[in-house]
């Protein structure tokens, strides 16, 4: 890839999990019962045919990772994890208590923070709250966010017994050096006992989280990572761009700085030899950044275009309906957004009141939503098309026009109907999602809101 096309399009932008962006979600369009009705309306068209997904967000980490830009808590005392618990399922009440049938769940995710900061008695008192409101869909997937410092053996088997399948570690990168920077020490030995123990269980996919673009890190940092890799042979990758973001608060992005980071240009050269790597020892690009094994479900979906993406980044099959649970967490109507109230003694309080803990959200316009769903064609198939009515809005011909000189650098063929992103326009795939980006278009940030695209 050329160092003129990073320079061009290397720019701020948006990682697409949701259409609008959080930034541009509208205050004016939000209130509660607007909110709690889209809910209701997408549960009566959906939950019997497709299910819905919980996303839970377990805030709490003993200690600050300083590339993360996640929600957390950081603290070394256990004792906040059963008021947690039990706020969670207070929450669950009160949504479940929304509809007139049973919910059938067909995705769970934990994340965090650190779900395996929890005891696994714990997370199993919380899984069995959840479905003493609920039962599984026929076909369920399961998952969560294991640190390998601490994920036990008791923690896997607690979980695998009711139903989890899947799990992904962080591992970011081996390099001392720049484990260091980012204040997450983890031997690969920790790594390797982590996965063997969930093979040894029985979960069908385990996946590692890559990093490139971290403080400190070099080409011999990520394909060393990528070689260790390799000898474990995870079912699924992210390999993923660091997101520089410093300027959000709490996210705890110290201890370095941007000169500490690798440039534009090499950056890229990281991701292009990984993915070079990664491709041979057979693993498949998925979508943006995500690699898979052909037998993984993901790689599976993709090829059935069945892959859909939200909050919880890829997954698999879609619902749509997701409600998240816990500080922070963001629930998806497709109607409409709404997050939680982020600070835990607010979102206690909150809950004691018998009121669901959201505090700002979005709901869509008719424009809003076939935007949302030219972006998620383009994220999850490379492609969209404005064939029929339901797929055109006014802006269409003010799209081609943006899309032209992309299309002029090979990023993407443009026909009379629709466009499908190129082999080498993948990596760009955020930048000709932000040609479709109405809000983006209408109101430029005028301060930092998003990372760069490469």
């Amino acid at each position: 890839m050329s160092n003129s096309l990073i320079q061009k399009y290397n720019v701020a932008g948006p990682r697409y999990t949701s259409y609008p962006t959080v930034p541009y979600w509208n205050p004016e369009s939000y209130h509660y019962s607007g909110w709690i009705s889209s809910v209701q309306q997408a549960f009566n068209e959906s939950n019997e045919a497709e299910g819905i997904s919980l996303y839970i967000h377990l805030p709490f980490c003993e200690s600050m990772c300083t590339f993360c830009g996640c929600h957390k808590r950081i603290t070394k005392r256990h004792d906040v994890e059963h008021p947690y618990i039990e706020a969670l399922l207070k929450e669950w009440e009160l949504y479940t208590d929304l509809f007139e049938r049973t919910p059938k769940i067909k995705e769970i995710h934990l994340g965090g923070g650190t779900p395996t900061f929890f005891s696994p008695e714990n997370l199993l008192q919380l899984i069995n709250g959840i479905f003493e409101r609920a039962e599984c869909c026929e076909t369920y997937e399961f998952s969560f966010e294991g640190h390998p410092n601490n994920t036990t053996r008791e923690h896997l088997q607690a979980l695998y017994d009711v139903g989890f399948r899947r799990v992904s570690y962080g591992v970011q990168d081996y390099s001392l050096k720049v484990q260091k920077a980012i204040n997450r020490i983890q031997p690969y030995e920790y790594v390797q006992q982590a996965t063997e123990m969930a093979r040894e269980i029985g979960y069908t996919s385990v996946g590692h989280d890559l990093v490139f673009g971290l403080p400190f890190q070099a080409l011999e940092d990520v394909m060393e990572t990528i070689g260790k890799t390799e000898t474990l042979m995870p079912d699924r990758i992210a390999f993923y761009s660091y997101a520089h973001v410093p300027w959000i608060k709490g996210n705890g992005q110290r201890g370095f700085n941007e000169d500490d980071l690798p440039s534009g240009e090499v950056k890229r050269a990281l991701y292009e030899e990984g993915k070079k790597k990664l491709a041979d020892m057979g693993y498949v690009e998925i979508g943006m950044d995500h690699f898979a094994l052909p037998e993984d479900t993901l790689f599976k979906a993709m090829d059935q275009e069945t892959m859909h993406r939200n909050f919880m980044g890829y997954t698999a099959s879609k619902t749509q309906l997701m409600i998240g649970l816990g500080v922070s967490s963001i629930s998806d109507s497709w109607y409409g957004f709404a997050q939680n109230e982020k600070n835990i003694e607010n979102y206690y309080q909150i809950l004691n009141k018998n009121v669901i803990p959201v505090y700002r959200g979005h709901l869509l316009s008719k424009e809003d939503l076939v935007v949302r769903k030219h972006i998620l064609n383009l994220m999850c198939n490379f492609k969209t098309s404005w064939d029929d009515a339901d797929m055109y809005f006014d802006d269409i011909p003010r799209v081609i026009i943006k899309l032209t000189e992309m299309e002029q650098d090979g990023l993407l063929c443009v026909s009379s109907n629709g466009i499908i992103v190129t082999e080498k326009g993948k990596p760009f795939v955020r930048n000709v999602c932000m040609a479709f980006d109405l809000h983006l278009q209408r109101k430029k940030p005028e301060t930092k809101l998003f990372s760069m695209t490469i």
